[in-house]
């Protein structure tokens, strides 16, 4: 068997050892696909990945502010900065008083931010969907749930 072939069990060669190579492969290789190809269809641009990418990390944050934005993309302050101000200025998000308190600025999606998130989600899925075709509804359903779970346990 070649080293690029999976055995009887599902797993290549090695176990779940070569789990971590695979994810890896994998990260790399969407990491830049999916984003401007979401954008794109989306927004009709590609550089608007940053938008998708900004009200992803808004969506669902309790009085979400800038420092919400850099720890959830892995970002500096001033570059999660830049991405607020223009996802407000491209009327995805909008900044008003936290409600804890007055001096910090709070984040919200607009209307069209929601919008542009649930795009967003049905592009996910309907990629998922069309990445695991061939597969069979227990495989699809069971990797999905783990994803969720790797996920979830990670704060991601």
């Amino acid at each position: 068997m070649r080293s690029d072939e999976t055995d009887d069990s599902g797993l290549e060669n090695g176990g779940f050892e070569n789990g971590g190579p695979a994810l890896f492969r994998l990260v790399r290789f969407w990491s830049r696909r999916w984003s401007g190809l979401a954008a794109e269809e989306l927004t009709g641009q590609a550089r608007h990945v940053q938008h998708i990418l900004t009200v992803e990390a808004a969506e669902g944050a309790a009085d979400a502010d800038v420092g919400t934005i850099a720890r959830r993309l892995g970002l500096d302050h001033s570059g999660a900065s830049r991405m607020v101000r223009d996802a407000v200025a491209a009327g995805y998000l909008v900044r008003s008083a936290a409600e804890r308190d007055r001096r910090r600025a709070s984040l919200r999606l607009t209307a069209e931010g929601r919008a542009l998130l649930e795009g967003s989600r049905r592009w996910q899925r309907r990629t998922f969907a069309e990445l695991t075709a061939g597969w069979d509804d227990a495989d699809r359903e069971r990797f999905a749930g783990y994803l969720r779970r790797l996920a979830d346990e990670q704060g991601a």
